[in-house]
């Protein structure tokens, strides 16, 4: 709540006392600057100041004035300060009389004043009418800003001994200052007034010789006044001061700044015309007037190696064509199997049409297979992408449904690609969808997510390589002569990777790792380890079949997991529903309950009408759990079941499904 401002003039007590902080220590009755008297005296009025209109403990002002070694006598000279201090702002006060300014509360003291009396609470007013204006109208939030650091005349509090100014509550203040600055160097550069902020962030930067996000946006500003050849140096000397000062390189905050620069993606201001780029990945566009968005660059890396999966790359283009020509947000759904490679071929796809969307391309990470099973907050999530669409933390709203109405409010009318990755759930992937034509959102998941296609998403289920593609693809990460010198050690080796592009690439790494080593020797290590996961799992566990499969495993009912477990007990690739129920000795009806739970999760496939298939390395994943959670009397058991079931002839005979 703002504070009441008091006119300036006279009272009763004389001229209207004026405080600053925000530099070295002064108060000013009229155009008299008053004399603070001892330095912890001063110490004692900046300790009430930067905490003014909140009860300062007599307990924390001792603590501070003597640094944990307090006199017998520290309350009562406190007390004797506090005097002295009410009788100079005050000098017309009569005798016990409480006065206006410095008063007693709750076991110490309190500086009551207006907005307008003290230079801190003026800068935090403006710092906040900045906040507000900087979606709407950056231009406004850059006047509040630089008004706001107009006060900053010094490092906080100067004069008083420097023991004191080492307090946490001053340094909070400083770091104030600093986000300040860098608040409006964000609305400057996003709305081309770059020049009116340079030297404030100078100024920041020489105070904070190793502040990244300081130094980033002052290497973008830089290039933004013209100044390219300083902006290359500024970003080598605070480089050189990193390593020197603690060892470390620049982070991705800094590192994407200087990339712009090289690149030339930050335009110098023009006839004080606006500059694109704002931050990171930022390039900003005039959407309507009094509204500038940022044109976030977001898509990850390419796999350089990718190749196949024409059928679905055009299947891709022709359901995200289809979806664009309704009056409703585009939205297509790619899922399957863990590790069938959904998000390879989502960004691959997003590179080769980014061109189609000039107003940006935004990825949101969902966690949907987090290994531990905690994934980030949607409020996070919708913050991150409200950051690279040019909000200021200060302007974001609370809630999910606030953040989510002010992220659809911006890219509303625009042509925006937006990559959610690996959802778990249709409720987790709501908020994040766009509202209008124009948008096409791209969501993989290892979920059939049947809630989102019943909201008009297009589906596409993307399954194993064809031996064709698989081929391709390991010839691709360790060359084609090596291949074709041993075809029938490949041949093997994609047989039992099944298609799978994780499977693929774990195997073509340990190839390749390994040139001196011929193809018939992998092939025999997959052979040999035919019933466990192990030859799938590369060193660091960055990429483990065993592990991506268990992401998925472990979103399972109860009931669903053990289904899943048993069915790597049915001889051959697919079977029937009755055969899925007798091996789990449960009803059909709920028995198919549980293998629509699976086939959602993509851990079991249904090939043909009533026919159920576990890919081969599923299935040997699901050996393995039933190794470990059924007692040898429980297999024995379900086996028997489903060999009584043969036997009655009830069940038609099992056909080899290959992948």
């Amino acid at each position: 709540m703002d504070r009441p401002t008091r006119a300036r003039g006279k009272t009763e007590f004389g001229e209207v006392t004026r405080f600053e902080v925000l530099g070295p220590l002064r108060v000013w009755r009229g155009e008299d600057e008053l004399d603070l008297g001892f330095p912890q005296q001063r110490a004692l009025l900046a300790l009430l100041l930067v905490q003014a209109g909140r009860p300062v403990p007599t307990s924390e002002i001792v603590e501070t004035l003597w640094a944990g070694r307090p006199p017998a006598s520290a309350v009562n000279v406190v007390r004797r300060y506090a005097g002295t201090l009410r009788r100079l702002f005050e000098p017309g006060l009569p005798p016990r009389a409480t006065g206006r300014w410095l008063l007693r509360r709750a076991g110490g003291y309190v500086l009551e004043a207006a907005t307008d009396d003290i230079d801190l609470l003026r800068f935090r007013d403006l710092t906040e009418r900045g906040g507000r204006a900087a979606v709407a109208d950056p231009e406004a939030a850059v006047r509040h800003f630089v008004a706001a650091l107009g006060l900053w005349r010094g490092p906080v509090a100067a004069g008083i001994p420097a023991a004191v100014r080492e307090h946490v509550r001053f340094a909070a203040v400083e770091r104030e200052l600093v986000r300040t600055t860098q608040l409006a160097a964000d609305a400057a550069l996003l709305c081309g007034q770059a020049r009116q902020v340079l030297p404030l962030l100078r100024r920041a930067a020489r105070r904070e010789p190793l502040n990244e996000p300081v130094h980033a946006r002052l290497v973008l500003t830089l290039a933004a006044c013209g100044l390219q050849a300083e902006a290359l140096a500024a970003y080598g000397d605070v480089r050189r001061d990193l390593a020197a000062e603690l060892g470390t390189s620049p982070g991705p905050e800094l590192i994407a700044a200087h990339t712009r620069v090289v690149r030339q993606q930050v335009w110098p201001v023009r006839e004080n015309r606006q500059v694109w780029p704002v931050q990171e990945n930022r390039d900003v566009r005039q959407r309507e007037p009094g509204t500038r968005v940022a044109r976030p660059a977001q898509l990850p890396s390419d796999l350089t190696v990718f190749s196949g999966r024409g059928t679905e790359l055009d299947r891709l283009t022709t359901l995200a064509d289809s979806a664009a020509g309704t009056r409703t947000p585009a939205i297509v759904l790619v899922s399957g199997m863990p590790g069938v490679g959904k998000t390879t071929l989502a960004v691959h796809w997003a590179h080769r049409f980014a061109h189609r969307f000039p107003d940006g391309h935004l990825h949101m990470e969902l966690g949907g297979a987090d290994p531990a099973g905690a994934a980030e907050p949607l409020t996070e999530v919708l913050r991150r992408a409200l950051s690279a669409l040019g909000v200021a933390p200060r302007r974001m709203p609370d809630g999910v449904d606030a953040l989510a109405g002010l992220y659809r409010g911006l890219i509303a009318g625009r042509r925006v690609l937006v990559l959610l990755d690996d959802a778990a759930g249709t409720e987790r992937v709501r908020p994040l969808l766009p509202a209008s034509p124009g948008c096409l959102a791209v969501v993989t998941s290892r979920s059939a997510l049947s809630g989102l296609i019943a909201s008009g998403a297009r589906p596409l289920r993307l399954e194993p390589l064809s031996p064709a593609d698989a081929h391709t693809a390991l010839a691709r990460r360790i060359g084609a002569a090596r291949l074709a010198a041993e075809p029938d050690a490949a041949e093997e080796i994609i047989a039992r990777c099944g298609g799978l592009p994780l499977a693929l690439a774990v195997v073509a790494a340990r190839a390749d790792s390994r040139r001196d080593v011929p193809l018939s020797a992998v092939a025999a290590d997959l052979r040999a380890a035919g019933g466990v996961l192990d030859a799938f799992s590369a060193p660091g566990g960055t990429s483990d079949a065993r592990a991506a499969f268990r992401c998925s495993y472990r979103s399972l009912s109860p009931d669903g997991s053990r289904l899943f477990r048993l069915l790597s007990l049915r001889p051959g690739a697919d079977g029937t529903l009755g055969e899925a129920a007798a091996l789990a000795g449960l009803p059909v009806r709920r028995t198919r309950v549980l293998l629509g739970e699976l086939t959602d999760a993509h851990l079991v496939s249904e090939p043909a009408p009533g026919r159920y298939a576990l890919h081969d390395l599923l299935r040997v994943f699901a050996a393995e759990l039933t190794e470990a959670h059924e007692s040898p009397a429980e297999r024995e058991a379900a086996r028997n079941r489903l060999a009584g079931r043969a036997g009655g002839g009830a069940a038609p005979s099992l056909s080899c499904h290959s992948f």
